[in-house]
């Protein structure tokens, strides 16, 4: 299928590894321009050269942490202010436990997973509304439909952005601008072998062990594929997407056990 996105031009955030770079990969695979973003300058520099020669695309790295507004801002430099298509993602706070975390804790947290995509957003939607068309995909959690204990910073913050996308999603889509959410469950990724290896120290296992036994509760019995999620952001970002709005579109490979 031709997503009909040839062209456009997309910002991509914490895009050098993990979900951020499977979104990027695929809508470099059709054909999109990508400014792409981390705080790891060698990774992402590396990330930008493999996604350019691979789809002969242009791709232009930013290394900086967009949780902060100097590092907004240097990220909406490289577009001019300007882009098609925003894909929002920012690495998780750390777990713990509720009566841990104090008022500096939860700023951290809102900083970096609601208040960054609703600044970018609140920076590039307008651009899109006057044009006539645009796309954004906010990266949350499997965890706003179903809330982790170990990872309540996570989410609280989510689920604040979540809310916030409900409302403005509604109030843009008659311009041609469809804002969306993807819910990753647990994926192959960093973040899975960060968790992976806190489940291991907390019951004396390995992290193989600790892998295998979370594999089990997911009925597919295996962690997602970066690619795989990449192929869904690309389709919301696609033009058979113009009628999904509003939308938190789960993917876990059936692991939350819901009937809506």
């Amino acid at each position: 299928m031709d997503l009909g996105i040839r062209g456009k031009r997309a910002l991509v955030c914490a895009a050098s590894r993990g979900l951020g770079r499977g979104c990027a990969e695929a809508l470099a695979a059709e054909g999109v321009d990508l400014v792409i973003n981390a705080r790891g300058r060698d990774a992402l520099m590396q990330t930008a050269q493999e996604i350019a020669s691979r789809h002969g695309v242009a791709v232009h790295p930013v290394a900086a942490d967009i949780t902060t507004a100097e590092g907004r801002q240097a990220v909406l430099a490289a577009l001019d202010g300007a882009a098609d298509i925003l894909v929002t993602n920012a690495g998780g706070p750390p777990p713990g436990h509720w009566t841990d975390w104090d008022r500096d804790d939860f700023i951290r947290a809102l900083d970096g997973n609601m208040l960054s995509a609703i600044a970018l957003m609140q920076a590039l939607v307008p651009g899109m509304m006057d044009r006539g068309w645009g796309r954004v995909v906010n990266i949350t959690s499997a965890a706003v439909r179903a809330p982790i204990g170990q990872l309540g910073l996570s989410n609280t913050a989510r689920t604040g952005l979540t809310g916030f996308v409900a409302g403005m999603a509604r109030q843009v889509a008659d311009k041609g601008v469809c804002v969306n959410n993807l819910l990753p469950g647990i994926h192959d990724t960093d973040r899975a072998t960060a968790l992976d290896a806190g489940v291991s120290q907390v019951q004396g296992i390995s992290p193989d062990q600790a892998r295998r036994q979370r594999e089990a509760t997911i009925p597919t019995r295996t962690y997602g594929r970066a690619e795989d999620f990449g192929a869904a952001c690309a389709f919301l970002c696609s033009q058979q997407a113009r009628f999904i709005v509003g939308q938190n579109l789960l993917l876990d490979g059936g692991a939350l056990n819901v009937t809506i």
